[in-house]
């Protein structure tokens, strides 16, 4: 049977189309949310540090949400293996500048840039950098050179970086001690409890428009099990294990439905 009618569901559940205004506030991700857009009100820069899984992401979307278009203007890189160049080619981009021109032009054209912007607008630019565990160090310690106005006696670009825990770890090196005096709160992320696991999943399935949550006690355990409170993983194991209920045309979702899940993502 089709899991939208098994379980009185309007649309998909656990999926990455979800609205901010859906998402579900654990208390550690809002504070640090909270914290974040407070810094950025200050013109300081913030970092977002958590394994895999943890919502990094979603809490960027939802920063991204809360911040007043008329006084802010986000700007969002995803990082991968680039060099100095690439790396200011690529926010050059996503800005609306020429991407084209050497490191010290790219350089010059993106500070001329974020001045411009915020003098001409009073829009706060907040550039925020994903992925930023797989920087190289010294593309890393840019940065420092893209937040530098006036000698640094101005604060005109803010920045949030997001990263799985090595990236807090290359930040406490020597070489880049001048990034890091840059970062004024550091948001760690951590894995759900077995309690958040479970509110997690009603939620979402709540969201999705079931009427009562279609997994039992002992479900919820053995994803909580199974996934350690890792929101991906979660996401990807109650969504196979709905599909496997319904396929044997189960009302309620039972652990051997989540073990069969399991069986189907990580043989």
């Amino acid at each position: 049977m089709d899991m939208h009618a098994t379980f009185g569901m309007h649309k998909t559940p656990f999926t990455r189309e979800l609205d901010t205004e859906h998402m579900l506030g654990l208390p550690y991700i809002e504070q640090a949310r909270e914290a974040i857009v407070e810094q950025l009100g200050r013109r300081m820069c913030a970092a977002v540090i958590g394994p895999a899984g943890t919502g990094k992401t979603a809490l960027l979307r939802a920063l991204r949400a809360q911040l007043p278009e008329a006084r802010y203007r986000v700007h969002y890189v995803k990082v991968t293996d680039l060099g100095k160049r690439d790396l200011c080619r690529e926010i050059c981009a996503c800005v609306g500048l020429p991407p084209a021109g050497s490191y010290p032009m790219l350089v010059r054209r993106l500070q001329e840039h974020f001045t411009e912007a915020g003098a001409e607008t009073g829009v706060r630019p907040v550039l925020v950098v994903d992925d930023a565990h797989d920087m190289r160090p010294h593309v890393l310690g840019v940065l420092r050179i893209l937040t530098n106005f006036e000698w640094d006696s101005r604060l005109v670009l803010s920045m949030v970086l997001a990263g799985q825990p090595p990236l807090e770890t290359m930040l406490g090196r020597a070489p880049l001690e001048d990034v890091a005096q840059r970062i004024s709160y550091y948001g760690r992320l951590r894995l759900m409890s077995r309690e958040e696991t479970a509110r997690y999943v009603e939620h979402r399935c709540t969201v999705a428009g079931a009427s009562h949550l279609p997994f039992d006690a002992a479900a919820l355990d053995a994803v909580f099990e199974m996934s350690r409170g890792n929101l991906r993983a979660v996401d990807h194991l109650c969504l196979a294990a709905l599909d496997t209920a319904a396929g044997r045309g189960a009302a309620t979702v039972g652990s051997s439905d989540v073990a069969s899940a399991r069986k189907q993502l990580w043989p």
